[in-house]
């Protein structure tokens, strides 16, 4: 049993299967597992790979842990771990059945519910909510009544649980009609729809959306934006009773992310990099998955109308972009993808020279380049047309190694902090974005300092443990 519970799909371990039959199980990174590993610290949760006999809990004992994670499993691996009854201590992997989770993650949380936060939908074609829509409803209800009931199993008498993210929207509500006793939160890091972009669901999918949330004691977002967003709801507006609605801004650990892009393995490919861009030349920085809300086409766009209207920047830039292919099982997601390496082919046959490619693209999904770039910028371009908080805008800052100007969207949920020190833009106006990002070039090296400074001041302010505590501690009192 347990006291501190998180809920989320994607969990802070996965495994592979060895050719020997044996698995291997690796830790994985973001600011879930680095906020949760201040509260299982005691509990003997491992950080290294390991196998499926020794550093490995069965699972099937009555060991107490002061915490524990539930999460889905998302593999062959993982579902291999959980049939075997290998799990690592603290870690709880749910296996639900394939086709139930494609609906559910694939069919909903991804195709439904990103779609509607993001403001994403071809409104002419989509949505369509038809008889397919309802079967894939019916899955994603019953995907977070496996999460709600293996909570319950699980919470000791008055334990706190924090769920998270728009994959697990109705587990507050089916978990409190279980068990009444716990002090439930949940947390949303996408953006939340605007109420008349919501309303496009069903009314009684609305209806179960806004229950399940509403079944938490305390509901919280990225941004003031965001949580008035959801309070906007009129459906909310008449049954919000209890629930709390707070804002907990993440931020990043600025030691861990400076220790993590000096490791010499950085600083080899920082040497490539500067080799490819060429000398004395400045670097526009931007790292984002594939994503339709991260804007990458304007992006390119606003880069190719830059060297348009500002020739002299010709051959004295280069745009570093890193977009590594998301979502690929989703058709829109392979076209999108498509049209930024196209668009890029583009730009580099219009504009290049025999010694000047102006846009490098890498997509492979590589941590070590993307903190080389990040430490290479002399200017970040992050302009999603909506985000929950976008951690690059944070990242890039505390790690340039010369100081960057960044230039940055009004509808990113880091604007809210960052929005004095950075050059902010509509994200739908390429020419806007172009001349932002010809004034970020030609910023004067003391001004880009003094800017770098203060953006990573404030991006350290609120570092993933601490954001976690703040949301148990909120959810205690």
């Amino acid at each position: 049993m347990a006291s501190v519970l998180v809920a989320s799909n994607r969990g802070p371990v996965s495994y592979t299967v060895r050719e020997d039959g044996s698995l291997a199980a690796r830790r994985g990174g973001g600011g879930l597992v680095s906020g949760l590993s201040a509260l299982t610290a005691d509990s003997g949760a491992s950080g290294s790979d390991s196998g499926s006999g020794s550093g490995s809990n069965s699972g099937g004992g009555s060991r107490a842990v002061d915490s524990l994670w539930v999460c889905a499993a998302l593999g062959d691996g993982d579902r291999e771990a959980v049939r075997r009854g290998v799990a690592e201590p603290g870690v709880r992997m749910l296996d639900i059945d394939p086709d139930v989770y494609d609906d559910a993650y694939n069919g909903i949380a991804n195709s439904v519910l990103w779609f509607l936060h993001h403001h994403l939908y071809d409104i002419p074609r989509e949505p369509v909510f038809d008889a397919a829509f309802r079967r894939r409803w019916a899955a994603y209800r019953a995907y977070n009544r496996a999460f709600a009931e293996a909570l319950a199993e699980a919470a000791d008498e008055g334990a706190a649980v924090l769920v998270q993210d728009y994959h697990l929207a109705l587990v507050p509500g089916q978990l409190r009609a279980l068990r009444p006793d716990l002090r439930i939160g949940h947390f949303t890091h996408t953006p939340w729809a605007a109420p008349e972009y919501l309303r496009m669901l069903p009314e009684d999918a609305h209806e179960e959306l806004v229950e399940g949330l509403l079944g938490a004691d305390e509901v919280g977002f990225h941004t003031r934006a965001w949580a008035a967003a959801f309070l906007a709801d009129p459906l909310v507006e008449r049954t919000i009773g209890e629930t709390r609605v707070r804002v907990h801004p993440l931020g990043v650990d600025g030691d861990e992310l400076r220790a993590l892009a000096h490791r010499p393995e950085v600083d080899a490919r920082l040497a490539r990099l500067r080799e490819e861009a060429g000398a004395d030349r400045k670097t526009i920085v931007r790292v984002d998955r594939t994503e339709l809300s991260k804007n990458i086409l304007r992006g390119l766009l606003a880069y190719r109308e830059l060297l348009t209207a500002h020739p002299e920047w010709r051959g004295r830039v280069v745009h570093l972009a890193s977009a590594y292919p998301s979502r690929q099982d989703l058709e829109v997601y392979r076209a999108y993808t498509a049209a930024v390496a196209e668009l890029a082919d583009r730009i580099n046959e219009e504009f290049g020279t025999p010694d000047w490619r102006p846009v490098l693209v890498s997509v492979e999904d590589d941590f070590t380049r993307s903190l080389a770039a990040y430490r290479l910028a002399d200017v970040a371009l992050v302009n999603p047309v909506r985000d929950g908080m976008n951690l690059v805008a944070k990242e890039i800052p505390v790690v340039s190694d010369e100081g960057c100007a960044l230039v940055l969207s009004t509808e990113a949920g880091a604007y809210e902090e960052l929005r004095a020190d950075a050059l902010t833009v509509n994200p739908y106006d390429v020419t806007a974005t172009a001349e932002a990002l010809h004034e970020a070039l030609s910023m004067p090296a003391a001004e880009r300092a003094d800017r770098t400074k203060h953006l990573a001041d404030a991006a350290t302010n609120h570092p993933p443990q601490r954001w976690f505590r703040a949301q148990l501690e909120a959810l205690r009192r």
